[in-house]
């Protein structure tokens, strides 16, 4: 029996935090001394939604419905916490850090996900998904070291 739900799940779930999170980010960046910066974070944020729209299509594909949108409300961006404070201020290197720290969560739960029992073509997408994720993690430690 695969895990795929219950990973599905999870990952819709911090996907659409991310997405979010990226979102948001960008907006208090767009005005900011580094506008390219809020241009990444906006490519980013379209990047999770449609690993998300991926993911659930794949439930549906399968008869799942892996799209609770109460239990995604309820997690109240558990990666991007701490971005709420660091949209407050001015400092966009808060901004940065927050972003990447949502990042090392996304990364993290797409870790959990390759360790439970996947189906092949699951494991397929989580696994490219993954990839893109710890680039776009990679992506934002970069600007915010350059910053």
């Amino acid at each position: 029996m695969s895990d795929d739900k219950k990973a599905a799940k999870e990952l819709v779930e911090t996907l659409k935090d991310g997405e979010r999170g990226f979102a948001d980010s960008a907006d208090k960046l767009r005005d900011s001394e580094h506008p390219e910066w809020a241009e990444a974070l906006t490519r980013l944020s379209t990047q999770r939604a449609g690993f998300a729209h991926e993911i659930v299509d794949l439930g549906h594909a399968y008869g799942d419905d892996v799209d609770e949108s109460g239990s995604v409300a309820a997690a109240v961006h558990r990666g991007w916490i701490s971005l709420k404070d660091a949209l407050t201020g001015d400092d966009a290197g808060a901004v940065l850090a927050a972003a990447a720290t949502g990042e090392d969560h996304a990364v993290s739960e797409y870790e959990k996900a390759l360790e439970l029992d996947l189906s092949a073509g699951f494991r397929d997408v989580v696994t490219r998904q993954h990839a893109a994720v710890v680039a776009a993690r990679d992506e934002v430690k970069a600007l915010q070291a350059a910053g």
